[in-house]
């Protein structure tokens, strides 16, 4: 296939897409490069869905970088009016050119015999304060009039209300945007478009019709290590290759926020800062707080680290001796032993489970499936893994 020969110009295949986010340190699977080109070669928006961190935000700013486009970014957030999003009036500087030219306005109504025909004339003069000079860009509008071309991010677009929502249906159908006082802008230049969602709520089907969409899940074990890889972290490879394996397994748990990319190669820094070549569970939980940010999550990571670091390691308590008495509680011991060793079987189907692709589907608000009923409760939402027993006890 043959291949751009400028490195800021639209690509020209997919295996471009693939190369040139390579070089800028974005590593795309296939199918991720093929939705990237269409939106550079169909000129439609797209709305990538999924988890938080993983790389739907960064997406766009690698996207804006290897074709040398400006990043225009609108952060949604519930409240959010339009002004903040198309456009407002300068209202003081609108004020302080009418103090400026009162008396070139003065001139205007000086023989104007009675009230209406002095605003009559003024209307007439109106156009001068609604003009561009008064008119405050925000970055939709400014993605559209812009000389330069533009990458336009809108960013956790289910932040928004729905009511801000349908202001950018004319943005992303025919990129124009109308302002009353003055007219329909139109893009010279179609601005590359990129919506993310985190799935706190559905978004309208008319948004959707507009875009291309793209769900971006966590990805295999391969393709994270050489994300792992691209940054740099100075993690040795074998380590390197077991921490990945360790974050997986704590996104297997029932956590209240998973494990994102980004705070993979945090961790993978982290390590290497501290001057750690060979991981084990003592170094990794005092340092999972890099990872996890609620302490019921540290504390249930941090009594399944042991079995994370080494599959084999058998918890302390796990064999029961025979040869003591028989007191109340012996009944109870034995039920836990064998729970045990139920988790451990299912431990290790978990673990073979976690390179099917689109297991964190089930249960996921947005995620490919029968709708939002599947929606869970928080913690609940990235599968669940047969820890139970292993977290209730504590490695001795």
């Amino acid at each position: 296939m043959p291949q751009s020969t400028d490195d800021r110009s639209p690509f020209v295949s997919i295996d471009d897409v693939v190369s040139r986010f390579a070089a800028a340190g974005y590593i795309t699977d296939r199918r991720l490069a093929t939705t990237v080109f269409l939106v550079t070669q169909l000129n439609k928006p797209v709305l990538l869905e999924g988890p938080a961190g993983v790389g739907k935000t960064e997406l766009a700013k690698t996207l804006a970088a290897v074709t040398g486009r400006r990043l225009l970014r609108l952060q949604c957030y519930e409240g959010q009016d339009e002004t903040r999003a198309l456009y407002e009036w300068d209202y003081g500087k609108q004020l302080l050119y009418t103090q400026m030219l009162r008396e070139k306005i003065n001139d205007i109504i000086a023989d104007a015999p009675d009230i209406p025909a002095a605003v009559a004339r003024i209307e007439a003069h109106d156009g001068v304060f609604f003009s561009d000079h008064f008119l405050v860009a925000r970055p939709l509008l400014d993605a559209i009039r812009g000389d330069q071309p533009a990458v336009l991010l809108i960013d956790e677009v289910d932040r928004a209300d729905e009511a801000l929502e349908a202001v950018f249906l004319e943005c992303l159908g025919e990129y124009q945007v109308s302002v009353p006082e003055i007219g329909t802008y139109t893009a010279k230049t179609p601005p590359y478009v990129v919506l993310t969602s985190n799935n706190t709520r559905d978004l309208s089907a008319a948004l959707k019709r507009r875009c291309l969409h793209l769900f971006l899940d966590y990805p295999d074990a391969e393709r994270e290590l050489e994300i792992v890889r691209s940054k740099k972290t100075g993690l040795p490879e074998a380590a390197a290759r077991q921490l990945v394996q360790v974050v997986r397994g704590l996104r297997e748990l029932p956590l209240r926020k998973s494990p994102s990319i980004s705070e993979t190669i945090d961790w993978a820094r982290t390590l290497t800062v501290l001057g750690v070549g060979e991981l084990d569970a003592g170094v990794l939980a005092d340092t999972v707080n890099i990872v996890l940010k609620y302490e019921r999550d540290v504390q249930r990571a941090a009594e399944v680290l042991p079995r994370l670091v080494d599959p084999n390691r058998e918890l302390p308590g796990a064999n029961h001796a025979h040869g003591h008495g028989h007191g109340a509680d012996h009944g109870h011991r034995h039920d836990e032993h064998a729970h045990a060793q139920d988790d451990e079987a299912g431990g290790r189907t978990a673990r073979v489970a976690k390179d099917r692709p689109g297991r964190h589907d089930e249960g996921y608000y947005g995620a490919p499936g029968p709708g939002p009923s599947r929606r869970t409760e928080p913690g609940q939402g990235q599968g669940s893994r047969s820890f139970a027993a292993l977290t209730r006890r504590r490695p001795g």
